[in-house]
């Protein structure tokens, strides 16, 4: 496995100067030469300004943000990080590869979730390249790999969790935080040979499919309503408890049981109906 290690380049300034000396002593040699007839000479400002020509191939320029990956003749010798006009072996071939954060967004996928609903879910990388040796030779094609990998995991993390579920179950609706988390781990585990590192993984979509959304709304509502229905009916007990506790600590009114049970069965009524509820005034006796 190829693992990234920093080189200096030369500064390309001060080679440029070099190269500049050298190219005006060729000339002037090309033309001391031409003057006085003298082969060697002609021969010598030739082969100097080839060695200019050899020379000003080795001149490149890494930007921010930027490195440059150095290979002579197939074998890798280090990569240049440090920014700026700089010049080495005119024989080995510079790869520049962005260093900068990158965006993946990715397309809405539809899979199945742990319960086997169909669901459509999609996912926003945020990523950079952190060793330039394992990005360009351990792998094909970083940025395709990184696309791939990705779309893998978000299958794979969809059909491991339902939809929805309990509050303590973990659900991809219900624990998006814990969920973002596990989804940026497996894409770390998964493009760490390519020298890649996970900066941020957010689900950016999330629904049922359109063929099963009606009837899975259809049963969100129905959960809802089951779940308010008994916390009314829970608190509407625990009033009608406090209320006779009330009324018997404060002998207010001695109820039997018959009209205990009346008198809760009103109550319950009254706190459990989903309408206003119409008062009724007894003119007899409370038996009547």
């Amino acid at each position: 496995m190829h693992k990234e290690k920093t080189v200096k380049a030369a500064s390309g300034w001060v080679v440029l100067f070099a190269v500049v000396i050298l190219l005006a002593g060729s000339i002037v040699l090309f033309i001391n030469a031409i003057a006085t007839d003298t082969v060697g000479k002609l021969m010598t400002s030739l082969a100097c300004l080839c060695l200019c020509i050899f020379m000003m191939v080795g001149f490149f320029v890494v930007n921010p943000k930027e490195a440059a990956a150095m290979l002579l003749f197939g074998d890798y010798r280090g990569t240049v990080k440090t920014n700026g006009f700089c010049w080495a072996n005119p024989l080995m071939t510079k790869q520049k590869i962005s260093l900068r954060a990158r965006n993946l967004n990715g397309e809405k996928i539809k899979v199945n979730d742990l319960s086997g609903n169909p669901i459509e879910i999609a996912t926003v990388v945020v990523w950079e390249v952190v060793d330039t040796a394992e990005a360009l030779f351990e792998v094909d094609d970083f940025q395709e790999y990184v696309e791939t990998q990705s779309e893998a995991a978000v299958r794979h993390l969809a059909s491991a969790y339902p939809y929805d579920g309990p509050e303590e179950m973990l659900t991809l609706r219900g624990t998006t935080e814990e969920i973002n988390e596990r989804l940026e781990s497996e894409l770390q585990q998964r493009l760490g040979r390519a020298g890649v590192k996970v900066i941020e993984a957010r689900l950016s979509h999330l629904a049922y499919a359109p063929e099963i959304a009606g009837a899975m709304l259809q049963r969100q509502q129905a959960s809802a309503v089951v779940a308010a229905r008994q916390q009314i009916v829970e608190g509407a007990v625990g009033m009608v408890e406090l209320a006779l506790e009330e009324l018997s600590k404060k002998s207010i009114v001695q109820l039997d049981e018959d009209k205990k049970a009346t008198m809760v069965s009103n109550l319950m009524v009254v706190l459990c109906s989903d309408h206003s509820v119409q008062p009724v005034i007894n003119t007899g006796t409370m038996y009547q």
